[in-house]
């Protein structure tokens, strides 16, 4: 079955290329796109895509408000932040507000695509360039350590580690297959973990792992879609 994709950004020329671009995937779908935000959240109820590109500076709704409606109206759809901004506020306020991914409009082409594949699989794609800047913006903003609302999110050992596979990008498959457990299993584990931490998305546990230092040393949420 074809992804169905709504682009939502205020530049028709822009929109004009990525529309080109993505017609040219025989598994994708675009059914339509919007020049602004309050448009792009009527359009985003009346056609349910599976992926929506949503630009985060536009006139009238800003990308962020949007982004916080079409996550309210629409919580099945993958919201993809598409930006030319690389403030690392903007970034970890995106993910807070459930966006499952965050790209540069730098990107290139088959890392846009392979990047479509996978916010519509579930999991969290972040433009390689921001994840440091991610990092650096959750350490300032926790002084002191992690472990006080570790103790008090009571994360068992499991799922702590199910929260390192998540902030890998793992899908369920894959972590059952990697843990050697069912896939059933690891769902019980991830929903045991959203309400834990009082959260609504396996990317903001991807965030979550960044900020409390879960991720481990060598991974970053998401991995690297633009490399």
């Amino acid at each position: 079955m074809a992804i169905r994709i709504l682009l939502i950004d205020d530049h028709s020329l822009f929109r004009s290329g990525v529309r080109l671009l993505l017609q040219r995937q025989p598994d994708f779908d675009i059914v339509g796109e919007a020049p602004d935000g309050l448009e792009g959240v009527k359009r985003a109820k009346s056609l349910a895509p599976d992926v929506i590109l949503l630009d985060l500076h536009m006139p009238g709704l800003s990308g962020l408000e949007t982004l916080q409606l079409l996550v309210q109206d629409l919580p099945d759809c993958a919201v993809l932040i598409l930006t030319v901004s690389e403030e690392a506020e903007e970034l970890g306020q995106a993910l807070r507000d459930g966006a499952r991914g965050y790209l540069l409009k730098n990107i290139d082409a088959d890392a846009l695509t392979t990047a479509i594949r996978r916010v519509a699989a579930g999991q969290p794609v972040i433009t390689e360039s921001m994840t440091a800047k991610l990092v650096a913006q959750f350490r300032s903003h926790t002084p002191g350590g992690h472990s006080g609302e570790l103790e008090r999110a009571r994360l068992t050992a499991r799922e702590r580690e199910i929260v390192q596979c998540l902030a890998r990008g793992e899908s369920n498959k894959v972590i059952a297959r990697n843990l050697s457990v069912a896939e059933s299993t690891v769902k019980i584990h991830v929903q045991n973990i959203l309400k834990k931490l009082n959260l609504s998305s396996r990317v903001q546990v991807a965030v979550y792992a960044v900020e409390h230092g879960l991720h481990g040393e060598d991974h970053w949420p998401g991995g690297a879609p633009d490399r």
